[in-house]
């Protein structure tokens, strides 16, 4: 039990920290407008929708990290 909740919180901070990096930044649509980069319509739209995905993912995975982490520290001195 105690290493299977290990392995778990390994993994899933391992995949919240990926998933925090591939974000793109809140300001990068403000910088582009100001150096000129210009996007179409779809492309904007496609990016929005990913970056929509993208942070849907990161809130699950750090509610289930969060829990996981509350429930190891409930749980697993029980046991030892």
């Amino acid at each position: 039990m105690e290493i299977a909740i290990a392995i778990a919180l390994l993994v899933l901070s391992v995949a919240l920290t990926a998933l925090v990096v591939m974000q793109s930044g809140k300001d990068k649509s403000l910088s582009g407008s100001i150096s000129g980069a210009a996007e179409t319509f779809f492309g904007k739209t496609g990016s929005a929708s990913s970056d929509k995905k993208l942070s849907v993912i990161t809130t699950v995975v750090a509610i289930v990290f969060a829990v996981l982490v509350l429930v190891a520290y409930l749980i697993l001195p029980v046991f030892a």
